[in-house]
């Protein structure tokens, strides 16, 4: 780095350079008033939905079925054969005609709420890193998460409950992390497979001290952690766990009432459906009507659209489920005036591919896969971008990953160019370098 000296140029001092540097771990955010949406609700399909069969129709798969056009040879991870036609048939639905899968009637009814966007493209066509990327907006494992950027930039409404929560099996990848932003952001993780919020949150209720008791106990607890951390300055997890001990007092108390999805009528709990991915879903809605800024719900455990083999089964066994879930949670939020203001968003980390993978399966497909969102200001009933003839690739509107975290910060009011931290000598943030505001999707 070079700078005037006199007539002539000189190197700058390593000390002026130092003093010129911003220290590590500061920040940024531009923050616009009364955005459209308050609270996100990601719903995310872990493995890869395959988008022929349910959101992009494709006649072209019909007509060529078992044939390898040059236009599918491109490169797969595993050996794939000729195309395999979808058996489903696609309905246009709602006041818009948005062509959807017969396997999803009841997201059909409710389409006018939703825009598909079946240009997503990404660049890895593996699930870790996809995954990472999709989350992270970097296929990295070190990066924060996209509900730990929120929880940095806005935090939470509610201070009895965290900004963020993870509605997860533990196998799941731990999407829900903070990396280098402060542990305080990362999000809570919760099981859902049980819905008494006792066993879903460990140590909810003491049994033997009352709240003003613990509230005693914890200040001392607390006054011994402050002389501890003044002789480990900058320890950020040792702060993170200070803070994190304060919310796990103040949730004992709201938590109770806040997880507990019995409280619902069983007219409510039947739109969702009573199964592990309907009440996580109906927990998720609990959640953001509480002041949870953002909610991530897996379907899983493990990778349950992962269809390698027996697709067609797999997919009319799997979709009622969550057809009735996603559903019944776009129409609960809508009828509780909730909708405008939380921004759903569908997605897996990638597609699968129109050409056949032992015969009966898809492969992984990151060239075109659909996604959708809803509620949050964007625009309802709309089918935006395309792949090409057989599904393949994005061709009409691109959409990458980044776009839609730039969309996602936009609707929250936040600039997704100016919300930065600062760490290892860069600015990092959400978005990287890229990304851009899908402005034709927005209401």
């Amino acid at each position: 780095m070079l700078a005037t000296a006199g007539n002539g140029f000189g190197l700058m001092s390593l000390a002026g350079l130092l003093a010129a540097e911003k220290p590590e771990g500061e920040g940024k955010t531009a923050i616009r008033p009364n955005p459209p949406a308050k609270h996100v609700i990601f719903l995310f399909m872990t493995g890869g939905p395959s988008h022929m069969d349910l959101f992009d129709p494709k006649p072209a798969l019909q007509k060529f079925a078992g044939q390898r056009p040059k236009t599918v040879n491109l490169r797969t991870e595993r050996v794939t054969k000729g195309i395999l036609a979808s058996p489903f048939k696609f309905h246009r639905s709602g006041k818009s005609g948005v062509e959807v899968s017969e396997l999803l009637p009841k997201l059909g009814e409710v389409i006018d709420d939703i825009c598909v966007v079946r240009s997503m493209y990404t660049f890895n066509p593996t699930h870790t890193p996809a995954r990472n990327l999709m989350h992270s907006g970097n296929i990295a494992v070190t990066r924060p998460t996209i509900g730990a950027w929120l929880n940095y930039g806005l935090g939470s409404e509610n201070e009895n409950l965290p900004g963020f929560v993870a509605i997860s099996h533990p196998r799941s990848g731990k999407l829900w992390r903070s990396g280098f932003l402060p542990s305080e952001y990362q999000g809570t993780r919760f099981s859902p497979d049980e819905t008494v919020p006792e066993k879903m949150i460990r140590y909810l209720k003491n049994p033997s001290q009352d709240k003003a008791a613990q509230r005693q106990q914890l200040d001392l607890i607390q006054q011994l952690n402050g002389l501890h951390l003044a002789d480990r300055s900058n320890d950020g997890f040792l702060e993170g766990r200070i803070r994190a001990m304060e919310t796990a007092f103040r949730m004992q108390f709201a938590a109770s009432e806040a997880f507990d999805i019995r409280k619902e009528t069983k007219s409510v709990r039947g739109l969702y459906g009573e199964n592990t991915f309907g009440n996580s879903c109906l927990l998720a809605r609990r959640l953001v009507e509480r002041g949870v800024r953002y909610v991530q719900v897996f379907s899983g455990p493990g990778q349950p659209w992962d269809d390698h083999h027996d697709i067609n089964k797999n997919l009319r066994g799997r979709c009622p489920d969550v057809d009735r879930a996603c559903a019944g949670l776009i129409t609960d939020l809508k009828q509780r005036g909730l909708l405008d203001e939380t921004l759903i968003v569908w997605s897996g980390e990638f597609g699968r591919t129109p050409v056949s993978e032992a015969g009966t399966g898809r492969d992984h497909n990151p060239y075109g896969f659909t996604a959708w969102m809803a509620g949050g200001g964007i625009k309802g009933g709309v089918a935006h971008g395309a792949t090409d003839e057989f599904g393949f690739r994005a061709v009409e509107n691109r959409v990458n990953i980044h776009d839609l975290h730039a969309t996602l910060l936009h609707q929250m009011g936040i600039d997704h160019e100016q919300l930065t931290y600062r760490f290892s000598g860069r600015d990092y943030r959400l978005t990287d370098v890229h990304g851009r505001v899908l402005h034709e999707l927005i209401a």
